[in-house]
């Protein structure tokens, strides 16, 4: 199935194939500042349809992104905890964590496929550039243990637009979850925004992922009134 991205103004929109299990759907990823039109919408249907898929999964949106594709024929497939941090009581800063390398990249991708259930794992390279690129500015931290070369058993990615920052996706490999290293890279890039002048940052995960929920609020996020919604339609 194709990959490719649509540009507009003010936004864009990645085409791939949606890593679930369903295999014509296609994955649409809209990074904007402003909500894409009715327009804009479309013609992404168009492609998605001209591509071969049939069906299509869009990433987390918020209730201003969510109206154009509403109004394209979209409804609800999963809905989102949206958590806000504050930034003025910190979880302490641990050690242990390192700037990712480019040589990281295909142990980091191995570790989200472990660490994630198929509708959410990365969409290979591709699925991970564009998480860096979602914000201006973004930091990838892992976190090792012993070997040669280290292995990373964690990593996280933290991004900031402005005064607004993100905690974007963090993965802990299923063999050392409960040993801090969740904790130690959400505070890591928490102290990280904070040093950076940002007021707010966001971070969203799964109604039923009740581990995610507690690591998050356990650093200090608070459970927001309005959360986030994954939309989907057939072609």
């Amino acid at each position: 199935m194709v990959t490719e991205t649509l540009r507009w103004r003010g936004g864009w929109a990645r085409i791939a194939p949606w890593p679930g299990p369903e295999r014509d759907v296609a994955h649409l990823t809209v990074g904007t500042e402003t909500p894409p039109s009715y327009e804009v919408v479309d013609r992404c249907l168009t492609r998605l349809r001209l591509a071969g898929y049939g069906g299509v999964v869009t990433n987390a949106l918020t209730a201003a992104d969510c109206l154009p594709f509403v109004d394209a024929g979209f409804r609800v497939r999963e809905r989102l905890h949206l958590l806000e941090h504050d930034l003025s009581d910190l979880p302490a800063p641990g050690g242990g964590t390192r700037r990712a390398r480019r040589g990281d990249r295909p142990r980091v991708l191995d570790l989200d496929r472990r660490a994630f259930d198929p509708a959410w794992r990365l969409s290979g390279p591709s699925g991970f550039d564009d998480a860096v690129r979602a914000t201006p500015v973004a930091r990838v931290r892992v976190a090792d243990v012993g070997g040669a070369p280290p292995a990373p058993v964690a990593y996280a990615i933290t991004g900031r637009a402005g005064a607004q920052g993100y905690v974007q996706r963090v993965a802990v490999d299923p063999a050392a979850r409960r040993t801090g290293w969740g904790r130690t890279l959400v505070a890591d890039g928490l102290h990280w925004l904070r040093r950076r002048g940002t007021r707010r940052v966001l971070v969203n995960t799964q109604l039923g992922n009740a581990p995610a929920l507690s690591l998050y609020e356990a650093c200090g996020f608070r459970r927001l009134p309005v959360g986030l919604c994954v939309l989907a339609r057939p072609l």
